[in-house]
């Protein structure tokens, strides 16, 4: 049997495959730090949004208390309709509740992993450009040894 002889590299190809991965590893460096820049911005938004439901909700639920308390004392068409109406408000704070810290837990789960791959790559982006500077500095010239005459 014949056997296909490999093919050798050429420089000029292997040239371009290193310029191609430098290209990419760039664009993942950028692509990485916007995505993180959005997450973060996202991450804060929603942590307001949270944090202001938490308020909206310990406010309601307190109001429930007085609301069931005056129903309690003098029961009637008003105060049934009020504690009726708190209670709505309530349970719609609470879905909302439920729906933004999903939110907010897939985002943060998203943003960690953005954070790991953007050390990554700007790890391997420093250390490219460190081998980079060492392999184009100017070779030394050697100083010519003297030989000593007896």
């Amino acid at each position: 049997m014949a056997r296909k002889a490999k093919t050798i590299a050429k420089s000029a190809a292997v040239n371009s495959k290193i310029a191609t991965a430098l290209g990419a590893l760039g664009a993942a460096c950028t692509d990485s730090d916007a995505a993180v820049a959005v997450r973060t911005k996202t991450n804060k938004k929603l942590t307001a949004d949270l944090k202001k439901l938490n308020r909206k909700r310990r406010v309601l639920a307190k109001r429930k208390l007085a609301a069931a308390a005056k129903a309690k004392k003098a029961p009637g068409v008003d105060t049934r309709k009020a504690l009726r109406l708190v209670d709505k408000e309530l349970v719609a704070t609470r879905k909302a509740l439920v729906k933004a810290r999903a939110d907010k837990a897939g985002n943060s789960a998203e943003l960690a992993a953005m954070k790991a791959a953007q050390r990554q790559s700007n790890a391997y982006a420093k250390a490219i450009a460190k081998v980079d500077k060492v392999l184009n500095k100017p070779a030394k010239k050697r100083r010519k040894v003297r030989r000593k005459t007896a």
